[in-house]
């Protein structure tokens, strides 16, 4: 029976649906973000903003909700030469893969957030990964986290588990995933509180939330949102 979990929280909105959920199932939920010089480094603040409306606004939640960690993951941006870590225009790369695409990103986050639930005593790690709308990166298929879940557990000697709430759900699902779990003050909260654009826009605001509503990831977000919405 599994009580407790660590929440790979970004401060977006998947990130933020994943952790209402865990709070939802365990009694113990941890969350870790990792500073990689991303250039939308907003969603740094954006997540303390969001972990303090979800204590105000869910009190049921609110004494599940544990340690927050914030680890310094530099090196990755050392190694990246892409449109999150420069200052370069999106596009496609000749593999096929769009130029957002962070080699090892989400192995290295996986591989941390186990070591740091190894210490903490922590059985369970959810991420908010999804096979169903992603730009095509390697390390967000099913396939991929179910081999981190067994190298992960047999390198460290401790059975983790490994959940991935959005896995096979489309965007619009994940609002209304959240509308499930927390109603509209849910809904309202990732809309005004979470950060997804790459580009760390908070300057324009949009009936889905801020960003500059060009970059892949605010496209994906608003068509979400507006389906959804058309949906009731």
């Amino acid at each position: 029976m599994h009580t407790s979990a660590i929440v790979l929280f970004s401060g977006g909105q998947d990130s933020t649906t994943c952790l209402a959920q865990a709070l939802s199932k365990y009694e113990r939920v941890e969350t870790v973000a990792f500073d990689y010089g991303q250039r939308h480094i907003v969603e740094l603040q954006s997540r303390l903003n969001v972990l303090r409306e979800i204590k105000a606004s869910f009190p049921h939640w609110a004494g599940k909700l544990g340690e927050d960690h914030l680890l310094d993951l530099a090196v990755l941006g050392q190694v990246s030469d892409t449109s999150l870590t420069r200052d370069v225009a999106f596009k496609m790369e000749s593999s096929g893969l769009p130029n957002t695409f962070v080699p090892g990103r989400n192995l290295l986050f996986l591989t941390l957030a186990a070591a740091l639930a190894y210490r903490r005593d922590l059985q369970v790690l959810v991420t908010g990964v999804c096979e169903t709308d992603f730009s095509g990166y390697p390390d967000c298929r099913d396939d991929t986290i179910k081999a981190m879940q067994l190298a992960l557990s047999l390198g460290m000697d401790k059975r983790f588990l490994i959940e991935t709430p959005l896995m096979w759900i489309d965007k619009a699902d994940t609002w209304r995933l959240a509308d499930t779990l927390g109603g509209q003050p849910l809904v309202d909260l990732i809309v005004e509180h979470t950060h997804t654009c790459y580009l760390g826009d908070r300057e324009h605001r949009h009936a889905w939330g801020y960003g500059c509503g060009q970059c892949p990831a605010c496209e994906l977000r608003a068509r979400g949102y507006g389906r959804y919405r058309e949906a009731g």
